[in-house]
This record gives C-alpha cells, sequence and structure tokens, in this order.
C-alpha cells in the first residue's frame, strides 16, 4: 500500500481527494495544524500528523512514510475581506508551506516520487482567448500570487523527484465552495445572474478534479503544470440559468446583481467574480486525462441528485 501526504487535506477538495484515494487503495496521510481529538474523523482510514507552518515544523515520520505529496495547503482566497493582512496571509499560507516542504525534503531522506501542487487559474489575465499553461502572468493580485506560489515549488524539480503543477479552475462542488453559493438564492426561486453574465467560468467537476490528481501521481509522464479545467467553459449566467432548472425547474426568477453592489459587497474580490476566463484542458487531454463530466449540464445534473 502506498501512502499520500497532503497538505491541506482538511478542505473542500481535500476531504474529497481523500476518500477518492482511499477507494484505490492508497493509504492518506493528512498534514494538520492541530490533531483531531475526542471526535470520530469523518473517515477513520485517514491518518493525520502535525505540521507547523510559522515555526517550520513537520512530522518527520510521516514524510518519511509518504511516496507522494499532494500540496494543497493555502488560505481561502474568497474567504474574507482582502486586507492589505488577509492578502499577506494568502500569499504567506501558500509560499511559507511550500517552503516547509521543500526543506523538509532537502534535509530528512525519503522515499517520495512525485509533488503535485495546486495552482490556480488566476494567474492568467481577463480576456476572451483560450488560456494555455505558457502564458504570461496577469500582473493582479492573484495572478502575482499564482506565480509566487508556484515559483515557491520550483526547487522540488531539483531533486530528482517529479513535480506537476495543476492550475484549478472554479471546482463544483454541493458541500462548498462557489457552488453552494450560487445555489443558495435559487433555493428560495431566485437566480442570481453576476455583473451581465458574459463572464466566461472555467469549472471542474469536484470528482474530475480529483481524479486529476491520482492521475498526475501515476502517470510519469507527466511534468509541469497542466490546467485542471473541464472541456466546456461555460458564461455565468448559462451556469446559473442550467443549475436553476436542475433545481427548480420552471419554478425561478432570473435577476442580474449589478456590477457595482458586487464592488460593494466584495471590494477586490469581486473582480475575480466578474473576470472573464476561458482555459484550455488540451494538454491534460493530450497526455490521456479523460473526463467524467465534460460539459456544465452532465456535471450539474450529477450535483443536484446527489
Amino acid at each position: 500500500m502506498q501512502t499520500v501526504l497532503i497538505s491541506g487535506g482538511t478542505g473542500l477538495v481535500g476531504k474529497a481527494l481523500s476518500k477518492h484515494l482511499i477507494n484505490k487503495g492508497y493509504k492518506v496521510i493528512v498534514l494538520t495544524r492541530h490533531l483531531p481529538e475526542g471526535e470520530k474523523p469523518e473517515n477513520d482510514q485517514v491518518n493525520f500528523a502535525k505540521w507547523n507552518i510559522q515555526k517550520q515544523e513537520i512530522d518527520i515520520a510521516a514524510l518519511q512514510e509518504a511516496d507522494y505529496i499532494i500540496h494543497l495547503a493555502g488560505a481561502g482566497v474568497m474567504e474574507k475581506k482582502w486586507t492589505d493582512a488577509y492578502k499577506k496571509e494568502i500569499i504567506d499560507s501558500r509560499v511559507e508551506s511550500a517552503k516547509l516542504i521543500v526543506e523538509s525534503l532537502k534535509r530528512y531522506s525519503n522515499k517520495v516520487k512525485v509533488v503535485v501542487s495546486a495552482s490556480a487559474i488566476g494567474i492568467y489575465k481577463p480576456n476572451e482567448i483560450i488560456h494555455t499553461e505558457d502564458e504570461t502572468v496577469d500582473d493582479s493580485f492573484l495572478g502575482k500570487t499564482c506565480k509566487v506560489w508556484e515559483e515557491s515549488m520550483e526547487p522540488i524539480a531539483t531533486l530528482n523527484k517529479r513535480l506537476v503543477t495543476l492550475r484549478i479552475g472554479i471546482v463544483l462542488s454541493k458541500y462548498g465552495g462557489a457552488l453552494r453559493e450560487f445555489m443558495m438564492p435559487i433555493k428560495f426561486g431566485m437566480a442570481a445572474i453576476l455583473g451581465n453574465g458574459k463572464q466566461m467560468i472555467s469549472w471542474i467537476h469536484i470528482d474530475d478534479l480529483c481524479r486529476q490528481f491520482i492521475f498526475a501521481i501515476e502517470n510519469e509522464q507527466l511534468q509541469g503544470v497542466y490546467n485542471a479545467v473541464a472541456p466546456g467553459p461555460v458564461n455565468n449566467k448559462t451556469l446559473i440559468i442550467t443549475l436553476a432548472k436542475k433545481m427548480k425547474r420552471l419554478f425561478y426568477i432570473p435577476f442580474y446583481v449589478p456590477s457595482f453592489i458586487l464592488k460593494i459587497m466584495l471590494g477586490g474580490r469581486s473582480i475575480e467574480i466578474l473576470k472573464s476566463t476561458a482555459v484550455s484542458d488540451k494538454k491534460i487531454i493530450d497526455a490521456g486525462f479523460s473526463f467524467q463530466f465534460e460539459n456544465i449540464d452532465a456535471a450539474l445534473e450529477d450535483l443536484v441528485k446527489k
């Protein structure tokens, strides 16, 4: 049984990924700041190990047990207002955690073969082209954040280990993230279209994302950066109306939330809500990955019925 060590494993993607890995026969160890006490873990097949990013400390035994590392750790981008302090936390949580992983792999003997690191499509500029992995970085807060995030993991490739970076799109899951926010007003019969609704959204079903992480560790030809998005990007209006039809059939009222309202409510975060980003999945498909959910209709049909 091979072991996968996951940072950020207690988040939305980490929890789903742990289940997928266990179903495929892997042992999972989640790095966490606080070991579970008293309560039974959601999945009792997941083990936990402690790390402290600020003190640059990690459970050495867990590191040495790992065959693979999946690095998801990082403060939530949309969870809080983008104050200067929180912007610093967003960046530091990614860069300092990467530093801890890199330095620990340098310092301690280990058998890690592959490190798969998360990044995000926020690295791309807001325009109407189909973005590919070799483009220049957007000169925005999230663009620069993704750049330093990826750069902080690059030393892995000098340690005779394979490094794969997945630039993740909008993750669709019923249990959190953007989709749950989209669903809330629809439950009351109101379909909230953001801005003019024309901004393109590159999304991915959470099951396909988990399968991509596993694909990355299992396929030796994968190396470098890949976009983790589904084949069919859609605009915000299409996504919201499709979701409303799945949830309410004809019993909903579509309405537009003006851009200036979003800017007042969300501040700098509204840039990402209103940003149009259509991203190519060609590179990961050419590498041999196949999607279970290629279009938004199929993805939402699956998620709504769960």
